[in-house]
């Protein structure tokens, strides 16, 4: 049985150098997240679909390609086809949701839409109903290692609010800062999938960090 709360550490803190043993480390994850970020809707670049192929050759996990590009309804039919179980595009950078998540869900891919700290989640009220996962980034996204900003906990809780009045099947993910510290009142404001990166990939034992996680927004204490 899958617990309900789910770690997806973020590869984009692993040891590009040794991918694959990076990859092994975490096998025992729920899923990957991949992060893909073109210089212009973030100021970042990394990855690209040659990333994406490498990193579903070397993992039997999910991936979850978290798309941090401009003209996300261009480019994210192409990590669905490639095999990402879940292909995330950011709101602010999608015109035409509907038809995105269509295309999506044909390919064979879920379906994710993510929003920036500030953009309100009244942005996505049309549009939930259609998605699989919902990304609240816990901080600005397109740089690792910043730390989790509170006052996206109302957010979250509003998420959970109209996940739960709508009957819908989506998954609340949250990503930036997500850490021992942090995790919990993510877990208590209604988030179900959490990204971790440098909270795991910094970890001597990185699998046994996603057990910690895990158990920590289960509501279950590691002894």
């Amino acid at each position: 049985m899958t617990p309900c709360a789910a770690i997806h550490p973020s590869i984009l803190n692993a040891d590009q150098a040794h991918l694959a043993d990076e990859l092994a480390r975490v096998e025992g994850a729920d899923g990957l997240h991949l992060d893909i970020m073109d210089n212009h809707f973030v100021g970042n670049q990394f990855g690209g679909p040659s990333l994406a192929q490498t990193v579903l050759e070397h993992t039997s996990l999910p991936v979850d390609a978290h798309l941090m590009i401009e003209d996300a309804d261009r480019w994210a039919p192409q990590y669905a086809e490639m095999g990402c179980a879940v292909v995330t595009a950011h709101a602010e950078a999608t015109r035409a949701p509907f038809v995105l998540t269509r295309e999506l869900h044909r390919l064979g891919a879920g379906a994710g839409l993510a929003l920036r700290p500030a953009t309100p989640l009244s942005v996505l009220e049309p549009v939930l109903a259609e998605i699989d996962l919902l990304l609240l980034m816990t901080v600005e996204p397109g740089f690792g290692g910043q730390s989790f900003i509170d006052l996206m906990l109302p957010k979250i809780a509003q998420a959970r609010r109209l996940v739960s009045e709508q009957h819908l099947e989506l998954r609340i993910q949250v990503d930036g800062g997500v850490n021992r510290s942090t995790i919990e009142r993510a877990a208590e404001a209604g988030a179900t999938v959490f990204v971790a990166g440098s909270a795991v990939y910094g970890a001597q034992d990185a699998l046994e960090e996603v057990e910690h996680l895990r158990a920590l927004a289960s509501g279950h204490h590691h002894p």
